[in-house]
């Protein structure tokens, strides 16, 4: 990305802003010219003190009025500029606060749109993009207040000195041009060289942020395993590239730095040399007061020198950081498909024809599937882990779009549904539910926000957890996440019993229960499966034992399908997996326990 674009894509969240951007520039103007009145009344005062230092009869009289007037002109403008410039930096900051706010809710908006494709990927994982954002969000902050605050206010004062300097005097001014050009062209030199190197930085940040997520939410299975040392190593790796990465930056920076200290000295030195021998020529208009104006007039022209460098490293930063964080906001074609038919009411009769699925990253879920889910009945997906049951799932509620294929609800090709209406007439149990930070009551309200406390409290029941909620100190309103696990699965059944959708898909519910639990689960279950559609994933005997239909999977394809007795009888995958979990469960000795 270039500073063209990057001053586009930033232009639609300063334009909310104009009247802040007015006003900002108005008292940039108005302290521009304040800060060329040093150098005019030091002119002005200088030569006034210098004829008065050549008469013979020296009047302290008018030496004192000289001093107050002076006094006087400095104090006032000091103060008058203080006032100025507190505005310009209120106005400023007041900009880059809002602006950084609405491009980090931008953000966070365009990622809800996303398909779930795009956070498959692989360069897309939590704190890649977490990283993405946040230094997006800041060096783009940081560009409109070097913009405002920083670099328009330098610049307007360099300009409006320089102009002063040519009306001075010409060849002064042309040696305080020149020097300008050169400066930038080593600034500009000194960005090229460091582009490569803050791009590989971002990378290192993108990594070294996912690394540390990674080890918090794996940290019990890193001090399990005693694995300490061997994450530590993984992350001392990429801590070593940040460093290198930093100090060869440092470097190049430090060796430009160096160069441009040199010019702009050199400028200093050649302004004093030239307007002194102006004035030992007796050139015309040139005194001694002139030596001094020229002198802090130049130093004005190359104030912006020594804060560009800075604001350079910031602006190169937005340049690369903009790149990942604008193709975020720029990404329409990451964003979730939806039709538009909404029908009076869904049935849930899917049909699922010749339908094939790859992940972003390459994997082949699905091979010619081929399924009819009839309405009101129970469907059961079983299968070895992997072999693409989960996926189907991800199919019908949308997150997903096959490569080919056709999936139909109720006759009407599930792309033409609208995605909002969809998934409101859906209802989803994982394995492993989220639960967001807030309270029970604000968890199970998720399922439908508009509900009361009292069917909050009646879909508790039906989940079985009211009486375990109505043992914690604070009721309803504990707080979610210090749930067991288990405890925290009821509440994900209990958030699915308030949505009460006609379609409800079931994938492991029951799979972090213990016993007691998991029949409680299966009996609220069983109450709501009447007149609904009911897909469900397990590998529980009872959760799949008494379904109409069956859909046994392998490697991604269907393999066999027929009710339990039917499709047990046949032999197959199906057939392994029951007799599997009977050993597994030691169901002989069971019976003969509870015989």
């Amino acid at each position: 990305m270039n500073l063209w674009g990057l001053f586009k894509n930033l232009q639609i969240y300063v334009k909310p802003y104009k009247w802040l951007v007015f006003l900002t520039l108005l008292l940039t103007l108005v302290g521009s010219f304040m800060a060329q009145v040093n150098a005019i009344v030091l002119d002005k005062t200088i030569d006034a003190i210098n004829a008065l230092i050549g008469v013979e009869d020296f009047a302290w009289g008018m030496a004192a009025r000289i001093l107050t007037i002076i006094s006087i002109v400095l104090l006032g403008k000091e103060i008058l500029a203080a006032l100025i410039t507190f505005a310009q930096q209120y106005f400023g900051e007041r900009m880059r606060i809002l602006i950084s706010r609405d491009l980090a809710q931008a953000a966070i908006e365009k990622m809800l749109t996303f398909r779930m494709a795009f956070f498959s990927r692989d360069d897309n994982e939590t704190g890649k993009l977490q990283t993405r954002i946040d230094q997006g969000v800041g060096s783009l902050s940081r560009t409109v207040q070097n913009f405002f605050i920083d670099l328009l206010p330098l610049f307007t004062s360099a300009i409006l000195a320089l102009i002063l300097m040519f009306l001075a005097n010409v060849y002064v001014g042309l040696v305080a041009l020149c020097i300008v050009p050169v400066y930038f062209i080593i600034t500009y030199r000194q960005a090229r060289k460091l582009k490569g190197w803050r791009r590989d930085m971002r990378t290192y940040r993108e990594a070294k942020s996912h690394g540390i997520m990674s080890i918090i939410e794996s940290i019990n299975v890193i001090k399990s395993f005693n694995r300490e040392r061997i994450e530590g190593d993984k992350q001392l790796d990429i801590q070593n590239q940040v460093t290198s990465n930093q100090m060869q930056t440092r470097k190049i920076s430090f060796y430009y730095n160096a160069v441009k200290t040199f010019v702009k000295q050199v400028g200093t030195v050649l302004v004093i040399i030239l307007t002194a021998y102006l004035v030992l020529i007796d050139y015309p208009g040139m005194t001694i007061g002139k030596i001094m104006y020229h002198v802090l007039l130049f130093g004005n022209v190359v104030a912006p020198i020594t804060q560009l460098q800075r604001i350079f490293d910031d602006m190169n930063d937005a340049l690369i950081y903009a790149e990942g964080f604008f193709s975020i906001l720029n990404s329409d074609d990451e964003v979730e498909s939806s039709g538009t038919y909404r029908s009076e009411k869904i049935l849930g009769n899917f049909e699922l024809s010749h339908v094939d699925f790859t992940y972003p990253n390459g994997t082949k879920a699905l091979r010619d599937v081929n399924m009819k889910i009839e309405s009101g009945k129970i469907t059961a997906f079983v299968g070895l882990s992997g072999a693409g049951k989960s996926t189907i799932v991800n199919l019908l509620d949308k997150f997903y779009e096959p490569e080919c294929g056709t999936i139909l609800l109720d006759g009407v090709p599930l792309q033409e549904y609208d995605t909002q209406f969809l998934r409101e007439n859906i209802g989803i149990v994982l394995q492993k539910n989220h639960i967001f930070d807030g309270t029970i009551e604000e968890n199970i309200l998720y399922g439908n926000p508009q509900a009361s406390h009292d069917e909050v409290v009646e879909a508790a029941k039906k989940a079985y957890i009211y009486e375990q909620i109505m043992a914690l100190p604070h009721t309803f309103q504990s707080k979610a996440n210090q749930l067991s696990g288990g405890q925290q699965q009821r509440i994900a059944i209990a958030r699915m019993f308030l949505k009460n959708p006609p379609i409800i898909f079931l994938d492991e519910p029951t799979a972090s229960l213990d016993a007691i639990a998991t029949e409680q689960i299966k009996n609220s279950i069983d109450a709501i499966k009447q007149d609904r559609t009911v897909i469900i994933i397990s590998h529980s005997i009872s959760q799949i034992i008494d379904a109409d239909m069956i859909y046994a999977l392998k490697e991604g394809h269907v393999e066999q399908s027929g009710n339990p007795d039917e499709i047990y009888k046949k032999g197959g995958i199906y057939k392994e997996i029951i007799d599997a979990s009977a050993r597994s469960l030691n169901i002989e000795k069971i019976v003969n326990t509870i015989s």
